[in-house]
């Protein structure tokens, strides 16, 4: 069975030219979300839920399905589970086409690419930044205002709520400091 899955998006926020694209794809079903936030994607989890083997959900473009190149994983690897496919026709992939590389692996190479890409611009930009002398993470909490946190704390008179209000010491910092 072909599965049309639509969802409005600035370009398409009646989903017609979505509906135009299933339409002549003969989708058997034609299915639609009511809004277009990444949350609460009801059809899109009633689909998944219902998939039989051989089953095809049908989408205009990636994001339609997805949100992220993780929850685009996640969806294949799902759908794969339950022996169906997935189509995406402006993209012009179809994983139930067998030649060629398999889409969910390719996908997968590129989520480990742009954790990989993230990492390494943060690890060059800490780099740079201590080249320059700049201090990064959080910065540290007054000498004074732990020391007299540690007080209170060991006098057993405050509660920790007393603490942090006075003192602007949270708990965990303050168990953190106590460990030392």
């Amino acid at each position: 069975m072909l599965i049309g899955y639509m969802r409005p998006y600035q370009e398409d926020l009646k989903c017609e030219d979505q509906l135009d694209n299933l339409k002549e794809e003969n989708c058997t079903t034609i299915i639609s979300e009511e809004h277009s936030s990444a949350k609460k994607r009801t059809q899109l989890q009633n689909i998944i839920s219902l998939l039989n083997k051989d089953d095809k959900i049908v989408v205009t473009k990636l994001f339609t399905l997805a949100d992220s190149t993780r929850h685009l994983v996640e969806l294949l690897e799902i759908i794969d589970s339950k022996n169906a496919y997935f189509q995406s026709l402006t993209d012009g992939i179809d994983t139930s086409n067998t030649d060629g590389y398999n889409f969910t692996d390719i996908v997968k190479h590129l989520v480990k690419f742009q954790s990989d890409v993230i990492s390494e611009n943060t690890k060059k930009g800490l780099y740079e930044a201590k080249q320059k002398g700049i201090t990064t993470g959080r910065p540290r909490k007054s000498d004074e205002n732990v020391k007299r946190a540690i007080v209170m704390y060991q006098s057993k008179n405050h509660s920790l709520t007393e603490i942090k209000n006075e003192t602007g010491i949270s708990k965990s910092t303050l168990y953190r400091y106590l460990e030392n």
